[in-house]
């Protein structure tokens, strides 16, 4: 069975310079990648400041908006939360979402941080597929906590035996993270493991850095693309990324 994810930093629904209000845009944009599963980091769940200074502000949280009738299943993840309203990770599929967890893997009290994890049935017979949603920390201490909290998830929570796909914005400047977990998990970038190199992600104006990431275990890789072409790199600081995957069978 062949299926296809993107990951996009959504930057609660404003562009990165001008801070333009671009949720409608990008809802309609991310139609367009026409993937099964998305995995979406920053989304605001709620803002009231928003709410009342916009007159086209939605009327539903961010991650029900942009699934509406295209993605039938969402979940949702609230990591930060303040006076006004709170925003975390969701992810949104076209296929049945089994369960739904979130997990706080906040390095210290001053960056809230989530990991959302979905076991994710493909159609009514299909394979699961356990999802992994992350934004990690902007400190090198932090990340290396964050991922140490994220490989005992997978490895207390995921059969060996079943597929994984972690993705997200990893904030990784270093690859340290990269390599900590392709070493503990036995996973593959896809990037990486496609065509070379992990992707340039960040800023999505002038990508240099290689921010946002796609890892997966038991599943095979049929295409990776970037999506930071115009008008992609005005609605949001990171590109989004997007990957093609056929389900394997495995030997008994």
């Amino acid at each position: 069975m062949r299926f296809t994810i993107a990951t996009y930093n959504i930057h609660k629904g404003f562009s990165h310079l001008k801070r333009r209000m671009v949720i409608h845009e990008l809802r309609e944009k991310l139609r367009g990648l026409d993937a099964d599963i998305l995995f979406l980091q920053e989304v605001q769940g709620v803002n009231e400041r928003h709410a009342g200074r916009y007159a086209d502000w939605p009327g539903k949280p961010q991650h029900e908006f942009i699934a509406d009738e295209v993605w039938h299943e969402v979940a949702y993840g609230k990591t930060a939360v303040y006076r006004h309203g709170h925003h975390g990770n969701a992810i949104l599929s076209r296929f049945r979402i089994m369960t739904a967890e979130n997990q706080d893997i906040s390095a210290h009290a001053f960056e809230s941080r989530g990991l959302l994890h979905c076991k994710i049935r493909l159609g009514q017979r299909g394979p699961v597929v356990h999802c992994m949603n992350v934004h990690l920390g902007l400190f090198e201490r932090g990340r290396q906590w964050q991922i140490r909290a994220l490989c005992e998830r997978i490895r207390e929570t995921v059969p060996q035996d079943d597929a994984l796909i972690i993705a997200g914005d990893f904030n990784d400047w270093r690859h340290k993270a990269n390599r900590a977990l392709v070493e503990a998990l036995d996973v593959e970038e896809v990037f990486e493991s496609f065509r070379g190199r992990t992707a340039r992600t960040f800023p999505s104006v002038l990508p240099m850095f290689r921010l946002d990431r796609i890892y997966t275990r038991g599943l095979r890789v049929v295409d990776t693309r970037v999506h930071y072409a115009f008008p992609w790199g005005r609605l949001s600081d990171h590109a989004a990324l997007g990957a093609t995957f056929e389900t394997v069978k495995r030997a008994r």
